[in-house]
């Protein structure tokens, strides 16, 4: 496959990819930062995969099942057809919480004919970093290994277990199913409770996507992105991760790849506000029950990410026996921006605490830790904010007084005024009040460039910088205002390539980037649309979709000339921003049709 042609499926504990051709290409478990038990997506001989095979007369057409997290991959010749049905168990326990285990189940339908298969079954536990040897046993197939440590997993199937293990053709003549299970089972399954199974975790996504509003325009896109950051939410602890995966190249052959299988506080919080103000305040909930569980001291300052069970240390190493997503090394595990600083942080998480509170206030529990939070984020950012660091795109050389990380710090401080408010604390609002403006005089004059026409990517200078766009939705700038009309349109001459920007183009720790980073082209048609080019705007995001893989899934990057997809997937930031987009444009479609309707009444 050229593109990241592949589908997410999960249980909000792990999840795993599976390519459009039915391979499941990429899964750890027990948890979504588990060492790998199929790695295929890292390296094609060594990683290992969960293949079905089929002769050419196959054609193969892939799609989710509405609404839901469940895969549905189907294979027909025309007369001979069968689907699978893959999916992680999710549903709600009668007796409270969520059954989530560590599984994975393919659950085979016969729709017609006499439709034959093959299976390649090939677990290749804790990164392939050995031998992992499987054995038929009376109830499964248990695959182990005692390479770096041991592990284990276990195959339940209804299908011959031999014919299986031997890759040896296999007609489909009624239902079947695979369980793929990180523990061995107390109760052997079979064909009637894997479809409850199914059926289960089918009402548990259709009763979930039913709390989210229905839009006027991109309703299907504002669902599939929903869903896709609710697989990349973890129960457990409230954590969000960026993206799924570790290690897929920003650009093919080069070295920018990065394990996203943590929490960043920045993706994070913002994952948090679109997918509350989609109807969804329990998985805010969790996530600022996370936060506050992070911070135990009052002068203890915030790492910019996390391990998902709250881990501070992220070590990074290098997995060189595997040769990279399309030959590019390094894989990595671990990540050591964990260590750096970015000032940031602070406001993103204060405009989370604040659009909580001011959404759900007699709802929220822990008001009492949330204000000594903020007033513990005020004290931090007012001896802090003046420092340089190493920005929202973690450059790992040098520091800089970036430009979004002092807007970041104003937002702390306007959010935090207003938390004030809501809590009655009015003592604190003057004296946050003097050190808001301080920071806001302090951008005006020392992030705008006369030269360039545009706020620019630190203080200083005169690069270009797509992170600056948000300056108008975190409310520092009104969106007609002509310094921010001048800025969007300084980044469009100098950061747009076809459509697609760049986040900057000054060389970094590793060059000029040569792929568009997703997340800054939403933002871009965004900020078009907010200063009044809403069919310019429009134009873009339908062509920024088409770009989307066969199920409407972004990854963090594409490529400039090709349109592949590239980077980590599928990318917290790309589907957040996605949403933001189409929910502006069926906003503004909604007020347009009331108005033509009231002006006809008229």
């Amino acid at each position: 496959m050229d593109n990241l042609d592949y589908g997410i499926i999960g249980n909000c504990r792990s999840a795993a990819l599976i390519s459009k051709n039915g391979s499941l290409e990429w899964c750890c478990l027990p948890e979504f930062d588990s060492s790998s038990v199929f790695a295929k997506i890292l390296d094609e001989e060594k990683g290992g995969s969960f293949e079905i095979l089929v002769d050419d007369s196959y054609t193969i057409d892939q799609k989710y099942k509405e609404n839901t997290c469940i895969l549905v991959t189907r294979f027909s010749d025309g007369e001979n057809t069968f689907e699978v049905h893959d999916f992680m168990p999710r549903y709600y326990n009668e007796g409270g919480g969520y059954y989530t285990p560590p599984e994975i189940v393919r659950c085979f339908k016969h729709i017609s004919g006499n439709p034959k298969f093959r299976v390649v079954y090939n677990p290749k536990l804790v990164y392939a970093l050995g031998e992992t040897e499987s054995y038929i046993k009376p109830d499964f197939i248990a695959s182990l290994t005692h390479a770096k440590k041991f592990d284990t997993v276990f195959l339940y199937t209804s299908f011959d277990k031999e014919k299986v293990l031997k890759g040896e053709e296999i007609a489909l003549k009624e239902a079947g199913y695979f369980l793929l299970s990180y523990n061995e089972k107390i109760i052997k399954p079979d064909t009637k409770k894997i479809n409850l199974l199914l059926q289960r975790t089918k009402v548990y996504w259709l009763n979930w996507t039913d709390k989210v509003p229905t839009y006027k325009k991109f309703n299907d896109q504002i669902i599939r992105s929903a869903l896709t950051l609710k697989l990349l939410s973890y129960d457990k602890s409230g954590a969000v991760l960026a993206a799924a995966t570790t290690s897929l190249p920003e650009t093919i052959g080069e070295v920018r790849n990065w394990d996203y299988r943590f929490c960043w506080i920045r993706d994070a919080s913002m994952v948090i506000k679109v997918v509350s103000e989609l109807g969804h305040k329990n998985v805010a909930k969790r996530y600022l029950q996370f936060i506050i569980d992070l911070i135990p001291n009052k002068d203890e300052k915030l790492q910019i990410m996390y391990g998902i069970n709250k881990e501070k240390i992220l070590t990074e190493e290098t997995l060189d026996h595997l040769s990279g997503y399309k030959g590019s090394k390094p894989v990595r595990i671990g990540n050591a921006a964990y260590a750096q600083r970015q000032n940031d942080i602070y406001g993103i998480l204060m405009d989370v605490i604040y659009t909580q509170l001011d959404k759900f206030n007699t709802d929220i529990e822990n008001k009492e830790e949330l204000w000594t939070i903020t007033k513990g984020i005020v004290w931090i950012v007012d001896n802090h904010w003046e420092e340089p660091d190493k920005g929202i795109w973690e450059f790992r050389t040098e520091d800089r007084h970036f430009t979004f990380s002092k807007i970041l710090c104003w937002v702390a401080l306007d959010r935090a005024i207003k938390v004030a408010k809501i809590f009655g604390k009015t003592h604190k609002i003057d004296k946050w009040g003097s050190l808001e403006k301080r920071i806001r005089e302090d951008i005006y004059a020392n992030a705008w460039s006369e030269e360039k026409q545009s706020f620019t990517q630190s203080y200083g200078s005169q690069d270009l910088d797509a992170s600056v766009l948000l300056m108008e939705s975190y409310g520092f700038i009104e969106a007609k205002n002509p310094k921010f009309v001048s800025t969007v349109k300084a980044i469009e001459k100098e950061l747009s390539n076809e459509g697609l920007l760049y986040r900057y183009k000054n060389k970094d720790d590793f060059g000029l980037p040569s792929s568009s980073f997703t997340i800054c082209t939403f933002w871009f048609i965004n900020s078009l649309f907010k200063i009044g080019e809403e069919e310019k705007a429009m134009a873009q995001f339908e062509k920024l979709l088409s770009y989307g893989n066969h199920l409407g899934l972004f990854s963090e990057d594409i490529d400039f000339k090709t349109k592949r997809l590239l980077g980590n997937f599928p990318q917290a930031y790309s589907h957040l921003a996605l949403i933001e987009c189409a929910i502006n444009f069926s906003k503004k479609d909604s007020e347009t049709k009331l108005k033509e309707s009231f002006d006809n009444k008229e």
